[in-house]
């Protein structure tokens, strides 16, 4: 049976390594054409090598709060893909690690500037920048840390609850045009998550499915959240957590 994204045009941010990766792959498994941008264009060529290359996989390189990156982004978007089915954003950044209170507040506004308020700039960008404005379908990447407060990583998290509102603000805002949703994990094992799982079985004593989670966990929610069998879903934030906010705790 053919998939329900077959020929369907995807854009992942973020997405040269780690969840975006994954979320990336498992569109592109399905048959969809699949966008990817990252900040490192050395390791996006390669995402975008191993994904299956041109036609039908297209690698934009730029900073996710550069507003002329967004715009260029979907500028090539329409140029390659003649539009855009699904958007799924997730951008995000942790430059400190410690109290809130130590934080530096360059540092505060960087990752509020990458985490929030681009995730903002690329919904605007779509609806300036696409022919047929807004794609039907927006999956936001937010995160428990943003449900429940976690030791180191306070700012961070902060980000990501104010994202778990906008996807709900978004999805009454744009209904019923536009379906929103978010995801929110715990630790995956990705590259970006390593300092929260130094001490692998501690941080795995946590969680009562025994495990901690893997980018294809995420990539998985994700299909399911943008595709029609989530099609009277809207405005909701799925937590991906192994059973650790069962505990009280992140």
């Amino acid at each position: 049976m053919p998939s329900e994204y077959e020929g369907k045009s995807v854009l992942v941010t973020g997405a040269s390594r780690g969840i975006g990766r994954a979320v990336a792959e498992r569109f592109r498994t399905d048959g969809a054409k699949v966008a990817i941008t990252g900040r490192k264009a050395d390791a996006l060529a390669t995402a975008v090598a191993e994904l299956g290359g041109a036609p039908g996989v297209l690698g934009i390189a730029g900073k996710s709060d550069d507003a002329d990156h967004r715009a260029d982004v979907f500028a090539q978007l329409t140029d390659s893909f003649g539009g855009l089915d699904i958007l799924v954003l997730n951008v995000g950044v942790n430059l400190a690690y410690g109290k809130l209170l130590d934080l530096d507040l360059g540092m505060a506004r960087k990752i509020a500037e990458v985490n929030l308020v681009s995730t903002l700039g690329w919904l605007q960008a779509a609806r300036d920048g696409l022919p047929g404005g807004l794609p039907t379908s927006v999956v936001i990447v937010a995160s428990a840390a943003g449900i429940r407060p976690a030791e180191n990583i306070g700012f961070y998290g902060a980000t990501k609850a104010a994202l778990i509102h906008l996807t709900a603000q978004l999805a009454l805002e744009l209904a019923p045009a536009v379906r929103v949703n978010a995801v929110a994990p715990a630790v995956v094992k990705t590259t970006f998550a390593q300092v929260l799982y130094e001490d692998e079985p501690a941080t795995v004593a946590k969680y009562p499915v025994g495990r901690l989670g893997r980018p294809d966990d995420i990539a998985e929610a994700v299909a399911y959240l943008a595709g029609e069998r989530a099609g009277w879903v809207t405005g909701q934030t799925l937590v991906l957590d192994g059973g650790l906010l069962l505990s009280g705790t992140v």
